[in-house]
Order: structure tokens, then sequence, then C-alpha cells
């Protein structure tokens, strides 16, 4: 039986019929229900503005959710869940609609109302949910991207402020719900090995690679207007810099590890008109081949804009300008149609002051901690070793020391992220969420960088797909006598 007692809710999706709940919400709830996560009480309320029986729209996400969680699939699991879903109609800028929803959620439990919607409907469902009497001790949880820039995501969130405050409200970013992510506060703080060498005494650079294999895949509506940038780097990629680089925290409390984060976002140096020529690339993909197979550019992509100058690459050099970090840089790169799938981390600590080796070797004598999200999640730590055999001499090579979490835990199932985040709003624990001061702090300093590209003009460098980006991110790092770790 799990050791984690879980409070009955009322689980409201608004937006159950869109891709994002059909793909990852309702398998990550069947897991739950599975891993007897999920009181025996708790009610799932599938909102859409769809027309149609209840009975065919729940037939749908029946039918998606055997799709999704596949051959693992448990009847008896799935029975259970799926008796407790009621699916209801709702316009979601409609009061009426949310009277006929009191009725179904009742006030006998806590409703957790999940906004897998746009952003610019977040705050008329916050505003019928009160009007319906629906918002007192209610938690929202609201999926990214909360805005534009930073001035959008004021409005969007002080939308959401007038009825729930921030200690009921849930900001998603899904990679923070990751086990290697969370094993990061862990690998830090509880070992010594790391945490006294993990500044810029002992560690040369960081770099940050999320790494798309795939193209738009039907969103071009939504991603030509957001790009690379907004979509990964001021979300995904600076939440795992704070990871990385904060100060230990005084505590596991959510306002405790958050503190820290936002003292790392408002650290981060600005990067000048001048640096965008040298720290920052964008790129957008061409024509190119995909796990063997051709495929377009962007501009060649269905419903395309031909004349479109948004990026589908971004690599750019980030600084800290604190004690911790001084001098070291932070490499992010992240890009669509990219060799791989491949999310990690990977920390470069220096060389040893003395060197006693052969010179030809010398460039070996690195230790690397590699820390991987996907497709694999593990750590493993590059170390030297001597080459086996008598007539090795004091040859060298480099091997890991490694944890790969599906090969160690060999009888437990790693959970999807969302099924963590879930979870921990059930609990009312927000260590796992994305707070409005970092939200601003991280639109603040992508919104100059948004600003340079257009007062430049400069067009996204050309990048074959199935490539590692343009020609120019590669520069970007060698320019520091530096090169992205594994690229092939």
């Amino acid at each position: 039986m799990p050791s984690i007692t879980v409070e009955p809710c009322t689980f409201a999706l608004f937006g159950a019929l869109g891709d994002l709940a059909l793909r990852k919400l309702f398998p990550a709830l069947y897991q739950l229900d599975g891993a007897g996560l999920l009181h025996d009480d708790t009610r799932i309320l599938a909102l859409a503005r769809e027309a149609g029986t209840e009975q065919q729209h729940l037939a749908h996400i029946e039918k998606e959710l055997r799709s999704y969680v596949g051959k693992d699939l448990d009847e008896t699991i799935a029975q259970r869940f799926l008796a407790r879903l009621t699916y209801v109609h709702v316009d979601f800028k409609n009061a009426d609609d949310y009277v006929a929803l009191a009725e179904k959620v009742g006030h006998e439990q806590r409703l957790i109302a999940y906004f897998a919607t746009p952003a610019a409907v977040y705050g008329a469902i916050c505003e019928n949910l009160a009007k319906a009497g629906l918002a007192e001790n209610t938690r929202v949880v609201l999926e990214k991207p909360i805005g534009s820039d930073l001035e959008s995501s004021r409005k969007v969130n002080d939308a959401v402020a007038q009825f729930f405050p921030e200690n009921r409200t849930y900001r998603i970013d899904h990679y923070l719900g990751k086990e290697t992510v969370q094993n990061l506060i862990a690998l830090r703080f509880a070992n010594s090995l790391f945490e006294t060498q993990w500044n810029q005494n002992y560690i040369s650079h960081v770099e940050i690679t999320v790494a798309e294999q795939v193209g738009i895949e039907g969103r071009w509506g939504y991603f030509d207007k957001a790009g690379q940038l907004r979509d990964m780097i001021q979300n995904h990629l600076l939440q795992l810099l704070c990871l990385i680089a904060m100060d230990p925290p005084a505590d596991l409390s959510a306002d405790s590890i958050r503190d820290e984060k936002v003292k790392v976002l408002k650290a981060l140096a600005p990067i000048s008109p001048e640096g965008l020529t040298t720290q920052v690339v964008r790129g957008q993909y061409i024509a190119g081949y995909s796990a063997g197979k051709p495929v377009p550019g962007y501009l060649e992509e269905e419903n395309s804009n031909t004349q479109s100058d948004t990026e589908t690459f971004v690599a750019l050099r980030a600084d800290i300008r604190n004690w911790r970090w001084a001098g070291v840089p932070f490499y992010l790169r992240t890009g669509k149609r990219m060799p791989q799938k491949l999310s990690q981390i990977v920390i470069h600590f220096k060389e040893p002051s003395h060197y006693i080796f052969a010179p030809e070797q010398r460039l070996q004598i690195s230790n690397k901690l590699i820390i991987r999200l996907q497709p694999d999640e593990g750590i493993s730590l590059r170390v030297m070793t001597k080459e086996q055999g008598l007539d090795k001499g004091m040859q060298l090579r480099s091997g890991p020391l490694q944890l790969n979490f599906s090969d160690t835990y060999r009888s437990a199932r790693i959970p999807d992220a969302y099924e963590r985040l879930l979870l921990e709003v059930m609990r009312g624990n927000q260590n796992l969420f994305v707070r409005k001061d970092e939200i601003e702090a991280a639109w603040k300093w992508c919104d100059q960088l948004i600003a340079g590209w257009k007062k430049s003009g400069d067009a996204p460098k050309p990048y074959a797909a199935g490539s590692w980006g343009p020609m120019s991110s590669i520069a970007l790092i060698t320019r520091d006598g530096r090169s992205w770790y594994g690229d092939i």
C-alpha cells in the first residue's frame, strides 16, 4: 500500500478533449489510480466546449486512454478509473454554464481546477468559477505558456490572482516533475562530494541541451507565434539552470526553494546588443533527413507562413553574476528536428592544477557529471582511470560511474512527470511549481533577447533537419575553447 495519504477531491479538467489532456493527463491520473494514490471518493470532471453526448465523449476519452497507456493497461484499474469520470459541456466564457457545473461539483470535497486551455481564457474561467461559488478553497493549475512576454504574463497572472491567492495557484513546468530533476536536489545537497565543489573554483562550465527530433507536429498556429525561445528557454531550460545554480535552500519548503531560484534568475547578466552576435544563435530548420527519412523544412510545413522568421533553434551563453558562478559560462541549447531526442545537463569540472601524465593525454583530464532527463533517465560521473594491461603503462581512459534508473530499479516503474505533479497538487505541495516572481524574472531576461532580435532584424540561421543546428552554434562554444558534449 502507498505510504502517501491523499484526501478526496473533485478534479475538474478544463480542455478535457485536447491533446494534452488525452495524451498526458488522463493517462497520468489512470496511473495514480493504479498506484492506489487516488482516494476512493475522488471524482474527475472532463470539461470541454465540444457538442455531443456525454456517452460519445467518454467513449472517446476511453479509446485515447487505451491507446496511450498501451499494452500495460490493466482492465480492472481502467474500469475503476473510467467510473470516476463525468463529462460536462462548458463554454469557458459563459457564466451560466458554471451554474450547472457547481451542481455537479457540490461542496463535500476540495475542487482542483486544471486549465489545459490557452492562457487567454484563464481569467474568464477564474471569474466564472468565483461567480458560481466555486473559488473558495479551490486550487487552480495553470499550464504554460503563461503569456508571450513579461507584460502579457503579468496580465494573465493578475487576472488569476483576483480570485485565487498564490498559495492555491500551481503553475506547471512538467520538467520539474521528472525523476532526474528531483534527484538534482538530492545529488547536490545530500552529497558533500558534490556540494563542496559546486562553484567557480572547481567547475569549468555547464551545458544544458534539450533536443527534439520532431518538427512542428501540427502546432504551427501556436509555435510560429512563440518560437523556441519562448517555448523552451523561458521555462524548461531556465528552470533547469536554476536548480543547478541555486544556493542551498534553508529547508525543503516550497518558498525556500523558490526563493533561491529567483535569486539565480535575477543574477543572470543581460546580453548586450553586441553580445547577440557572439553569445546567442537562433536558427530555423530547412529540409533534411530525420531517422533516415526526408522531412520538409519549417517553411514547407503544412499551413506554414513561407515568410516566417520564427526560430526553431536557440543556443546561447548565459552568465550568472554572483560569487558562486563568477566566470563560469552556462551554455544552453534547444531545437527542433535535431538528430535525436535528448535532454541532458553536463557539468564540466576543471582540470587538476598540477598535471603529471603524458602531454598528449592532457585534453582528456577532466571529470564530467552527466545528468540525463531523456530518453534514459540517469546520472553518470565520468572519471579518469588507468588502462588495464601490462603494456599500457600509465595510459589513461575516461569511464563512467553510472546510475541508470531503469536498470538500477528494475522492479519499479519510473513515473511520468505529470503523475508526480498531479499528485503534489492533490497533496497541496507547491515545491515543484513555479511562483509568479519566477515567471516574471525569466520573462524579463528573455524579453531583452527578443527585443534585440527585433531591433537588429537578423534572420534565423538555416540548419538542415537532422543536424545539431547552425554552424555558428558550434562557433559559439568553440570560441571559448570548448565543444558541445557528445555531438557526432
